[in-house]
């Protein structure tokens, strides 16, 4: 289950998030850079404020470091009872202080926070790992340049979340992040998504954050569980429609298609289909739960960008022998979206013939499976007609 992880700047901002639901309140002052520290009496404060009922973080200021002055500055914070230490890594940096940093964390647990514009490299992970560290975040340092997405493709971001998985650490991901970005990232199941700009007013990571837009996050990302501080919404005109607790109706549904999504793929069962990729299309049709009629919300929306990346993962993964493959990947991928009653996928290879061969597949799971696991798959084969 994906976190949210909220980044605040002092006590005011940090009551904002925690009666809204953050998992996670992260302490930094964005004002002045991308991981920027907050001073020790803020962070002595927060903690004391959250109580328990959350956990903390705190970001240790942007390299390049000091290594005594980092070590220093995590000993003050760990002593102020903060969960999560973050620091930026890399390959000097480990070498230099990594041991003596996660000595100095005390009980605080360490992130390390790799720079996605400044060629990322993930064979840190395993050194991270070895040197004590709880977890990864892929992040951004240039705000300004583009979003998390705009520089790494899901592909990407599923590897490095698989990564991280296989040494044992926390996967995060964060760098600029907005609401449409959501529902595609939870396809690749970090453990953390983290926020800032998102929160605030007119996306201005230096203004204050928003009740409403810390909202539309929260609704985004499904809940790690029932949060006791935050009233459950139910959609009455859903319920008295039937479609919260019965069966959808054809009028109470929409479809959300792709349709003749070309990409390369390295597919086939032939040896010499190894050796180059071919084109492979993709058309895609999800039958989808309508919220509200004339909906003009995130959250009433499912993007057609979830199928697109749906089929980029799929392709991304490697090699595959068969379009039957490809086609379930996809469909489980589009069904594990909530609002998602079934899908129809059809794969077909066009530099085989001069035409096309393929396979249409059509998958649906029951609407009781979706209510009560919003991420599980609860699928039903059914014949293509």
């Amino acid at each position: 289950m994906t976190r949210m992880l909220a980044s605040v700047k002092d006590r005011a901002e940090a009551d904002v998030v925690l009666r809204l639901g953050a998992d996670v309140i992260d302490l930094k002052d964005a004002a002045k850079g991308a991981m920027a520290a907050v001073d020790l009496a803020t962070a002595e404060a927060v903690v004391a404020q959250v109580g328990g009922r959350r956990e903390t973080s705190v970001t240790l200021g942007d390299p390049p470091y000091e290594p005594s002055a980092l070590l220093e500055t995590a000993r003050a914070f760990a002593a102020a009872k903060v969960d999560y230490l973050k620091a930026a890594v890399e390959a000097r940096m480990l070498e230099q202080c990594g041991a003596a940093l996660a000595d100095s964390a005390g009980a605080a647990h360490l992130i390390g926070v790799i720079f996605a514009d400044e060629a990322p490299d993930f064979q840190l992970l395993p050194k991270l790992k070895t040197q004590g560290f709880k977890g990864a975040m892929l992040d951004t340092r240039r705000k300004c340049e583009g979003r998390l997405l705009d520089l790494v493709d899901v592909s990407t971001l599923e590897r490095f979340c698989s990564l991280c998985r296989a040494e044992g650490l926390m996967s995060g991901l964060a760098g600029s992040l907005e609401a449409p970005d959501v529902p595609r990232l939870l396809l690749v199941r970090p453990d953390v998504l983290g926020f800032r700009g998102a929160l605030c007013r007119n996306h201005d990571r230096g203004a204050g954050v928003d009740p409403q837009c810390v909202s539309l996050i929260r609704d985004l990302i499904p809940r790690e569980r029932p949060d006791p501080d935050v009233s459950p919404k139910i959609d009455w005109r859903l319920l008295a429609r039937g479609i919260i607790g019965g069966r959808d109706h054809e009028s109470d549904v929409d479809r959300v298609y792709v349709r003749d999504f070309v990409i390369p793929a390295s597919i086939g069962a032939y040896d010499f289909e190894r050796a180059a990729p071919q084109r492979v299309v993709f058309d895609v049709e999800a039958v989808v739960r309508r919220a509200v009629a004339h909906a003009d919300d995130m959250r009433e929306i499912f993007s057609y960008d979830v199928i697109l990346d749906s089929i980029r993962l799929a392709v991304g993964r490697g090699h595959i022998q068969f379009v039957e493959t490809l086609a379930e990947d996809v469909a489980a991928a589009v069904l594990r979206h909530a609002r998602v009653r079934s899908v129809r996928v059809s794969v077909r290879k066009i530099d085989v013939i001069e035409g096309a061969v393929g396979v249409e597949i059509h998958r649906e799971r029951s609407s009781s499976a979706a209510e009560s696991c919003p991420l599980g798959v609860d699928l039903r084969s059914t014949s293509t007609p």
